[in-house]
């Protein structure tokens, strides 16, 4: 059994967190918690305190094989991530876009979900420091904003968006972006594992702290459409709202993944035709 907060050179246990950011106060209540939060609070504050309360319950996680390797780019990117975070978690955005987990070449180098380098760095202008998980994968180094790995689903997600809106102020105005889950694992040869390659209890663990997050996260942003970013993240999303009694509209679109045969035939037509039909694409359309 691979325990979150130790050392994945022990064959029995794995790191996931650092454990060395200051934490808001909460009340924890079996798997939900409640955070602790100031009236005054920016947008961008709370959501920077849902975050750092969901590392503290994910540390406490243990995970088995095929997991050898666990990275939280909320612990070791919480410069970038905080950048980007601050820079464009602005309130009164009423659409969030909804991914799974971090990709090795994108979200787990940059700190920011869908997080290809050039898309966080030209388009973005993401600054700040990446530093390292406890543990790394020689096939899965970090190598921060200096990577030179294309991050394809990131590359297709903010080129469209860049495409569609011209600057991302215009974006950030109606959507903001994020991942139910920070969290990437890895497998003994370097392989990404997502969420649903994940022993069933291990799994069901680790998204009903997700859920319960997502939930806070949807009520301190105020918005009032989630837009999952492939199946898994729109089917997740409305279970979760839903039994929390959270009343927002859940809808999808399809994950630009280069695993997803549709995709690569053409996901910007696809997503252009569904975010038409949703009425979100006359918002950021800047013709």
């Amino acid at each position: 059994m691979l325990d979150a907060n130790a050392s994945a050179n022990d064959t029995d246990t794995l790191a996931c967190g650092d454990g060395e950011k200051e934490l808001p106060l909460c009340e924890s209540k079996e798997q939900g918690f409640k955070l602790v939060q100031e009236v005054s609070m920016t947008p961008s504050s709370r959501f920077l305190q849902v975050e750092l309360e969901l590392n503290a319950h994910l540390r406490r996680l243990t995970f088995s094989e095929p997991v050898r390797y666990i990275y939280n780019p909320l612990e070791y990117a919480w410069d970038t991530h905080r950048c980007y975070v601050e820079k464009y978690c602005q309130g009164g955005q009423k659409i969030l876009f909804l991914g799974m987990n971090p990709g090795p070449f994108g979200m787990a180098q940059t700190g920011v979900p869908f997080g290809e380098v050039r898309s966080v760095v030209d388009w973005l202008k993401i600054t700040g420091e990446v530093g390292h998980p406890q543990d790394e994968h020689p096939k899965r180094r970090i190598t921060g904003l200096a990577c030179t790995q294309k991050e394809v689903s990131g590359a297709r997600f903010w080129g469209f968006f860049r495409k569609l809106c011209g600057e991302p102020e215009l974006f950030f105005q109606h959507c903001f972006v994020h991942n139910l889950c920070p969290l990437i694992f890895i497998g003994a040869s370097g392989k990404n594992l997502t969420p649903p390659e994940l022993p069933a209890g291990e799994r069901e663990a680790l998204l009903a702290l997700c859920d319960v997050a997502l939930c806070q996260a949807v009520e301190a942003l105020g918005v009032s459409m989630v837009i999952g970013v492939g199946r898994v993240a729109e089917q997740r999303a409305r279970r979760a709202l839903s039994a929390a009694g959270v009343n927002v509209c859940v809808e999808g679109i399809m994950h630009p993944s280069p695993r997803n045969p549709l995709a690569n035939k053409g996901w910007e037509e696809v997503a252009n035709a569904k975010l038409a039909e949703l009425g979100v694409l006359s918002l950021l359309n800047n013709m």
